[in-house]
């Protein structure tokens, strides 16, 4: 009798025990995965955006996290490799079983990872990655940042009708998407305003002697000059085309935004104009806090975009979770959903392929800044104020 009501009573505490258990809140941490260039030819939008990242999840941390549950980022270094970001991505969602991916690298290494997280059904959003083809890998890939479409179209305006522009020369690192995709675009719409394109040369990242290419394009004489390409390469583009004698405008896009470009390009790049997704110098409050809260956490680094979107990336992704849950299939379809998010590189909503409608600024290169210009928005957005989306009641940061 006695062996019989110490089993009744054993299996009477473990039923409360396991009871106790199904009603206690989740307190796990929320794993997402970060993977950048942290070490490789773009290493400072690598950096810039898993700062933005880190940002974004410190706040939401310190004022309590999402129901209770801590965000973890997990991170990792692609080398600025596509076939590395293929493998890492392959890590973070499989061994480190993480709920989501922000891909902080490059067109090519978001190419070569988007299949592996569209197969395991685990979300995956680009801050940067402006080529088109990112987000038809599948319905689980999203982007922070507009279109090559866009952005091309947006300097290729800029040059026709504010610098009067009639002939273009282009300067493209052929192997690389983005630049092939900003080019494209740019050659569309210039020659659709009524421009030409008298030129157009390719070179390979990482050159050292590009002069052969300035010189062929200089006897065209073009009155400006678009190089679509990433900061380092850029940075001595500038430098020979000055000492060539060519003093057109040169034209690019966000690709060109590290401070590296300055030390490493000079007054070169002086008079240069770029297409960007924010602006430092905009006064808007919400863009100014910003700008203040990631220079106090990142040594008094000045958030260049790529900090930026990776950091409205990870905001946008974290309403998700707070809307849906951490569910594969939910988290997508409220990522999906994502409508007048109100960002610091602007209002973003998503289109029906998952890219972010959103806003473009044009900014001007003098003496070490980036002078804002001009906010161009695209034709089917209002024009609300930046402003985050604030932290839901109960959840805001203690002062």
């Amino acid at each position: 009798m006695q062996a019989l009501l110490l089993l009744v009573a054993l299996t009477f505490a473990s039923s409360c025990e396991r009871s106790s258990q199904e009603g206690s809140p989740d307190t796990s941490t929320i794993k997402i995965g970060y993977f950048g260039d942290l070490s490789g030819p773009t290493f400072n939008f690598g950096e810039s955006a898993k700062n933005g990242v880190l940002l974004a999840a410190a706040e939401v941390n310190q004022a309590g996290g999402i129901n209770g549950r801590r965000i973890d980022v997990v991170i990792e270094d692609d080398q600025g490799s596509p076939e590395r970001a293929a493998t890492v991505a392959n890590k973070l969602v499989h061994l480190d079983n993480v709920v989501a991916l922000i891909a902080g690298g490059a067109s090519g290494s978001s190419l070569a990872a988007g299949p592996n997280a569209q197969a395991a059904k685990v979300p995956m959003i680009s801050p940067s990655s402006t080529n088109p083809a990112v987000t038809q890998i599948g319905d689980y890939i999203f982007r922070a940042c507009f279109l090559d479409a866009f952005q091309g179209d947006v300097m290729a305006r800029f040059a026709v009708k504010s610098l009067n522009a009639k002939k273009a020369a282009i300067m493209l690192d052929y192997n690389s998407p983005y630049s092939r995709g900003l080019t494209e675009f740019f050659e569309l719409s210039f020659t659709k305003l009524g421009g030409q394109v008298v030129s157009k040369q390719s070179y390979t990242q990482g050159d050292a002697d590009f002069r052969g290419q300035l010189s062929a394009l200089k006897g065209t004489s073009p009155d400006v000059i678009y190089l679509p390409g990433y900061y380092g390469d850029i940075a001595i583009i500038a430098k020979q085309a000055r000492q060539l004698g060519l003093t057109q405008p040169l034209l690019g896009g966000d690709g060109w935004d590290a401070p590296e470009l300055w030390s490493l390009a000079g007054d070169s790049i002086n008079g240069s104009y770029i297409s960007n997704h924010y602006s430092v110098e905009d006064p808007s409050p919400a863009i100014q806090k910003f700008v203040q809260d990631y220079r106090l956490q990142s040594g008094n680094l000045m958030p260049d975009a790529h900090a930026a979107l990776a950091y409205d990336a990870m905001r946008f992704l974290i309403e998700a979770i707070q809307k849906a849950g951490t569910d594969g299939p939910k988290l997508r379809d409220a990522l999906a959903a994502t409508k007048d998010f109100r960002g610091i590189t602007g209002v973003i909503s998503m289109d029906k392929d998952r890219n972010a409608v959103k806003p473009a600024t044009v900014l001007k290169l003098e003496d070490g800044k980036y002078i804002y210009l001009e906010t161009i928005q695209p034709e089917v957005l209002a024009t609300p104020s930046p402003t985050p989306s604030p932290t839901p009641a109960g959840k805001r940061r203690r002062k």
